[in-house]
């Protein structure tokens, strides 16, 4: 398998950046035109001394801007563990470097919008989560990579990468134009991963968490919801655990997104959104085309639908019950598990009745398996489809009890567990175990929500505790504040990232000029002036009660009409994004 290099020096000049592969024995510098953009193979002797240097620790990709290209480079990571003795690295500091010397040529406008776009760049960069190895195919699971032909092996890091989960695919689109400049690129996943050492019994295995965010449809909360034309399923992340020992190891994979048909649920200002299912979109083409991928990829399908059986939430569980029944496919079945109704009342042991439920089916399909000789023993042959409103945070409690089962079972049959022993009764290893699943809630849910995971509490410690009500509180403010204020932007900023807007250097007018109608930026104002006279009346007090009580009405009553006329208007207040096209909305 052809490998990427590990190692870089920046070289830049005026005129040029030479970016010097340092591995022992390389010799190989891609150079890179700051003018005309070109990108060509060079050696060490063309490295002119004049150039500033510094180490780098890969290259990200090109992105364009107002002002020009510009080069984003890893200038930071951090060793995750190894994995089959490759080194897994996760980025944790980025640099993007204009082409250009100066920017002077830009009007102020462009000069705002070029500002504003580097900082939509920024704003991805910095969501925690960002992993790759530089010798080894992150993108793929254990299974994918052993039925893989011989061609496939040879395929340079940036060929063979699954393209759903390459988050700097876009980026690299120059480099993976050049075949001779793949070994200076590596892909980027997106996402989560653990690894820990670990001991039962006196043996000590590896264990191993991979989360892969899908960039297909990807974006914040209530802004991407259900699928797209193709049938790529928002939130959509695959989840693989793993372990490692003697030289023998298993995986087991299961899946979470979106239910795959079209719905919105765009923010207004309430709470909690009501979701729109469309009525004018043949759902069952794109349905369909969703479920004949999983199919393909991960074998038979069972679908986990935790959503609510009642309220907002019973349309879309009746609506995804009815399509699974309409496919008339028997590689999918469909079980529908109100979550919050069984679990009311912190009875979260009732969640058994679900894992109990579907025991024979995880016995069906198994996991993959290889022995100590390097024998493949076992495949697993279907996986479990998780979702719920945001596929977070009831979404993860359900794996992560799913994957205990499957990792009884691997650790017993590799001779970790003796026979009648239990996971649960070893308290070192269960510590680890609950604390990593949290650790990943907390990390897709900040990726597409904002905030840190709901419900943690009972991932950590197996029970719900009063204080972890509290801070699923605290976090579902921020998520009610970020949702309604700021995920505009932070949708602009994965879709700019990801290449599904691109900048036009000739436009004189960016979609980010988006004038608001005056009245609607005047009423807040408006709310707050009367808000504020009402708490003036009740600390300064009139000559008799009644006058006190007249201006407390009048203040009262046009502080209440201004907000219910901006819940009303609830969507011309929010902070909607300016970049994506109409479709991926609605």
């Amino acid at each position: 398998m052809a490998t990427a290099y590990e190692r870089f020096n920046l070289h830049a000049t005026p005129e040029k950046f030479y970016i010097e592969a340092c591995d022992d024995g390389a010799n190989d510098v891609l150079v890179i035109d700051r003018v005309s953009t070109e990108m060509t193979l060079s050696g060490i002797k063309d490295i002119p001394p004049s150039g500033v240097t510094r180490p780098i620790c890969g290259i990200m990709g090109t992105i364009r801007l107002v002002a020009g290209m510009y080069l984003i480079v890893i200038t930071r990571k951090k060793k995750v563990g190894d994995l089959f003795g490759h080194t897994v690295w996760k980025a944790l500091e980025f640099d993007v470097i204009s082409y250009k010397k100066t920017i002077l040529h830009l009007t102020d406008i462009q000069m705002q919008d070029n500002k504003t776009f580097l900082s939509m760049i920024s704003n991805v960069l910095n969501t925690d989560g960002f992993y790759f190895c530089t010798d080894y195919d992150l993108s793929h699971t254990q299974q994918r990579l052993s039925n893989t032909s011989p061609d496939f092996q040879e395929m340079s890091l940036l060929e063979r990468a699954d393209q759903r989960f390459m988050w700097n695919g876009n980026l690299l689109r120059e480099i993976i134009a050049q075949p001779e400049l793949h070994k200076f690129a590596f892909p980027v996943i997106h996402g989560f991963i653990v690894m820990k050492p670990c001991c039962i019994n006196g043996k000590v295995f590896e264990w191993i968490l991979i989360s892969r965010r899908s960039c297909f449809r990807a974006g914040v909360r209530y802004y991407v919801r259900g699928i797209d034309s193709e049938g790529h399923a928002a939130n959509f992340v695959e989840t693989e655990q793993i372990v490692q020992y003697n030289n023998s190891q298993a995986s087991f994979v299961q899946t979470r997104g979106s239910m795959p048909f079209f719905w919105s649920q765009r923010p207004n200002l309430r709470y909690k959104p009501k979701p729109q299912i469309s009525t004018d979109t043949n759902h069952m083409d794109g349905f369909r085309r969703h479920f004949e991928s999983q199919v393909l990829i991960y074998g038979k399908q069972v679908v986990l639908n935790l959503v609510n059986q009642k309220g907002s939430e019973l349309p879309l569980e009746q609506a995804f019950a009815k399509m699974v029944n309409g496919m008339e496919n028997g590689l999918i079945k469909y079980i529908a598990f109100d979550f919050h109704k069984e679990c009311s009342k912190m009875r979260w042991h009732r969640l058994q009745i679900l894992v109990d439920a579907v025991s024979d089916m995880q016995e069906e399909f198994g996991y993959f398996m290889v022995s100590s000789d390097g024998k493949v023993t076992s495949e697993q042959s279907g996986t479990f489809r998780s979702n719920c409103m945001d596929c977070l945070d009831r979404t993860n409690v359900i794996q992560s009890l799913l994957a205990r089962r499957s990792l009884q079972s691997q650790l017993q049959r590799m001779g970790v567990l003796h026979v009648g022993q239990k996971i649960e009764e070893q308290a070192d290893f269960e510590k680890i175990y609950k604390n990593a699943w949290a650790d990943n809630a907390n990390a897709c849910a900040k990726q597409y929500a904002g905030t840190g995971a709901l419900k943690t509490d009972f991932t950590r410690t197996g029970k719900r505790t009063h204080w972890g009500l509290v801070m699923d509180g605290w976090n579902s403010m921020i998520r009610y504040y970020k949702n309604n204020f700021s995920d505009g932007f932070r949708q602009d900023s994965i879709d700019l990232f990801l290449g599904n807007y691109t900048v036009d250097e000739t436009e004189s007018l960016t979609p980010l000029h988006v004038q608001k109608d005056y009245k609607f930026l005047l009423l807040p104002v408006i709310m707050v002036v009367a808000f504020s006279m009402c708490i003036i009346c009740l600390l300064m007090a009139g000559d008799t009660w009644t006058e006190t009580l007249a201006y407390l009405l009048f203040w009262g009553m046009a502080s209440a009409l201004t907000a219910a006329v901006i819940v009303v208007n609830g969507r011309e207040f929010v902070d909607a994004p300016k970049l994506v096209q109409k479709e991926k909305m609605d």
